[in-house]
């Protein structure tokens, strides 16, 4: 885990963008517990930061999209995947957070050093599941799904699973998935490191203001995967990129005939 912010530096209802393990993510208070999501709705891929807060679930402002700030899960249209959610513990005043297999969101001390109720609850909870907890360490590796969730493999990811898993990429400005467009130019599996990922993909133009934003949503589709560990974006200009590199149904959705 990691150290993200300071406890107090969150009132009840502030949330904070951070980053944790290279993923951008958002910091929300509700009342004295505080959450970690992954800061990014699964239907755009745009920010949730600006998103309203209604009890423990945020709304992307684009779409209306609803997230649980807990799970991750999606609770509405047109959000049909969930986001990844962190556990969170509080130390010495300040707010870690890393992935795991069993997030949880953390409560913040009362003034006194004591834990409140629900800490003392959590506590009570972890020490309940620890057998479970221990027979999951002896799991086999698995990795982080949408949702928050651990999402254990059945057989190897093909060519076809990483470009499924790269549509749900959306360009921000015209609102279809990188692979329709046209964007990824090659996929290649590392010789040395099967579990390593290479991609080349270019972009509609070099100054486009979204690459980064599609860089890390990118890698971050791909590290989803159960057997990605890391996913290495490399991006491309050359050959530039044209409207013929897209599908049949992102010309008709650009009303391209």
């Amino acid at each position: 885990m990691e150290k993200v912010i300071g406890a107090d530096e969150l009132a009840s209802g502030e949330r904070r963008s951070v980053i944790v393990d290279d993923i951008p993510a958002l910091a929300v208070r509700v009342d004295d517990t505080i959450y970690l999501i992954e800061d990014v709705c699964s239907h755009d891929g745009q920010p949730l930061a600006d998103g309203p807060l209604q009890d423990t679930s945020i709304t992307c402002a684009r779409h209306g999209a609803r997230f649980d700030l807990e799970t991750g899960a999606a609770q509405c249209m047109p959000a049909t995947k969930g986001i990844r959610v962190f556990d969170v513990e509080i130390r010495d005043g300040d707010v870690w957070a890393g992935l795991s297999k069993t997030p949880k969101p953390a409560t913040v001390p009362s003034s006194d050093g004591t834990p409140s109720d629900s800490t003392a609850a959590q506590s009570d909870d972890a020490a309940d599941s620890e057998s479970d907890s221990t027979a999951e360490e002896e799991a086999p590796q698995e990795s982080v799904g949408p949702g928050g969730q651990r999402v254990t493999g059945t057989s190897p990811s093909t060519e076809s699973d990483y470009l499924e898993a790269l549509r749900q990429v959306i360009d921000p400005e015209l609102f279809i998935n990188i692979v329709d467009l046209g964007l990824i130019y090659a996929i290649e599996q590392d010789e040395e490191n099967p579990r390593r990922i290479k991609i080349d993909m270019t972009l509609t133009s070099p100054a486009c203001p979204a690459g980064p934003q599609l860089v890390q949503q990118s890698k971050m589709a791909l590290e989803r995967l159960h057997d990605v560990d890391e996913a290495a974006i490399n991006m491309v200009m050359s050959p530039p990129w044209s409207p013929e590199r897209m599908t049949d149904e992102a010309r008709d959705q650009l009303g391209i005939f």
